[in-house]
């Protein structure tokens, strides 16, 4: 008997998503791509989101050293292939990068990770080579999203110093006429991020571009009704057209206009909450993108621990972990009686609790241990001691050789109290300082060293 579909699963569901992000030329890097790529992975294949498959079948990613040039056109070509037995598939292509125009010819390319500024149109992907890969993809459903205008690469405020470009060359969104070309074909519809000259904002946190952030919300519901169990391409125009220049007149004083053409009627990109689709409420801001980009804590293990404020995805694992950001972080392995604060005391008893004084924080005594604690406390206490002794030898036998004499057996380290037998006034001699509270000597039988 053959098995049924998974309600929350979009089984004929593929991405290719490209976050060029790092380039070769380290002043066309966009950082914020990568992390609208991997956003945007993680509410496809969520299966209680739209329940794509997760698999190296349905999705591929492309982003910092993988999104060269080549990479992303046999990306295309693997898209084809995968959709190629599938007539049911709906794909989607993903691009967040540069996007620059010549200006003589006005021929349109996107760049890649290994452009190469002074051979421009030699090493970037002329938008003409795209669409010719795009048209390969022979799918019914096919949805294509460009965000090339980027605003001073990570610039999320007007008063950002604009990138300086080649000469002969404009940065721009996707003109129409390559929109025309890209949707060429029936089952199209091609989303640009912005239009003609403007630019593609990023939030001021940093966490996303805007087009990004609100296209995750469109694909959790924002532009759905009550009642609906998937995100239709009509869904998601809705919600962008309004949030996006909202948001960037906002959040940037600065105009941004999602574009849309589509060749198509209106077919569903992914399932709604898994399929379950919005309830009588109908979307709730708190299941926006915001709760897909906060900072992701994996911890596992019994006293494992992530405090403060962990930034891009940091993730924990194993026993006893500690994470800690910012000025003035502690990090202490493991500790008995510990006291934290202006002229605290503690007196350690190997093995035990810590002792309590009068007037040193304590308000009783230690009882010594007895039967087999007591064997064990002794052990750890002369185990303890092992140690202490190897240490100090080591620390002997360096300063030994650093002196050029032979340490025997019979040699002491002794301490001495204000530091008198310190005559010669030397760098780190006491007697040189407000400290004199000890000095160390090394004090041979018979005979005392003056130093």
């Amino acid at each position: 008997m053959a098995s049924r579909p998974k309600t929350n699963e979009f089984s004929h569901g593929y991405a290719l998503l490209i976050g060029v992000g790092e380039c070769a030329y380290p002043r066309l890097s966009l950082p914020v791509t990568v992390k609208d790529m991997h956003a945007l992975r993680a509410v496809l294949t969520d299966p209680a989101l739209c329940g794509y498959p997760g698999d190296d079948a349905h999705i591929r990613l492309l982003h910092d050293a993988g999104a060269t040039r080549q990479a992303i056109l046999d990306g295309l070509t693997w898209l084809a292939r995968q959709t190629a037995a599938d007539s049911d598939a709906t794909a989607v292509v993903f691009y967040s990068g540069h996007g620059w125009v010549a200006d003589d010819s006005g021929k349109y390319y996107l760049l890649p990770h290994d452009v190469e500024p002074f051979d421009l149109a030699g090493s970037a992907l002329p938008a003409e080579d795209f669409t010719a890969a795009l048209r390969q993809v022979g799918v019914k459903r096919l949805l294509v999203f460009v965000d090339s205008c980027h605003a001073a690469g990570m610039a999320s405020a007007k008063d950002r110093p604009a990138m300086k470009l080649p000469s002969g060359f404009t940065q721009t969104a996707l003109p129409k006429g390559l929109v025309e070309e890209l949707k060429q074909g029936a089952g199209r519809a091609v989303f640009s991020s912005s239009t003609g000259s403007q630019q593609s904002w990023v939030r001021p946190d940093g966490s996303l571009s805007l087009y990004t952030y609100h296209l995750i919300e469109a694909l959790r519901g924002a532009g759905n009704q009550p009642g609906d169990t998937t995100v239709r391409v009509s869904n998601l125009m809705s919600h962008l057209g309004k949030a996006v220049p909202e948001s960037a007149s906002a959040l940037c004083q600065a105009e941004q206009t999602p574009f849309f053409d589509t060749a198509t009627e209106d077919f569903a990109v992914a399932l709604l909450l898994g399929g379950k689709g919005l309830g009588g409420a109908g979307f709730s801001p708190a299941q926006g993108a915001a709760a897909v980009h906060k900072p992701s804590i994996d911890a596992s293990g019994k006293r494992s621990v992530a405090a403060g404020t962990i930034s891009d995805s940091t993730i924990v694992t194993g026993d006893r972990n500690v994470v800690q950001q910012g000025k003035y972080n502690i990090h202490i392995g493991s500790a008995q009686g510990l006291v934290i604060g202006d002229q605290a005391q503690v007196t350690q008893v190997f093995g035990g609790e810590p002792s309590s004084r009068p007037g040193q924080g304590g308000t009783g005594s230690h009882q010594p241990p007895s039967g087999d604690a007591a064997k064990r406390h002794w052990r750890q206490q002369l185990a303890e001691l092992q140690r202490r002794y190897e240490t100090l030898s080591n620390r002997i036998a360096a300063l030994d050789k650093d002196l050029g004499r032979t340490l025997d057996g019979e040699t002491k380290l002794t301490l001495r109290n204000g530091g008198k037998s310190c005559h010669r006034a030397r760098p780190g001699c006491p007697r040189n300082g407000a400290d004199r509270a000890a000095t160390w000597l090394l004090i041979e039988p018979g005979k005392r060293q003056n130093r």
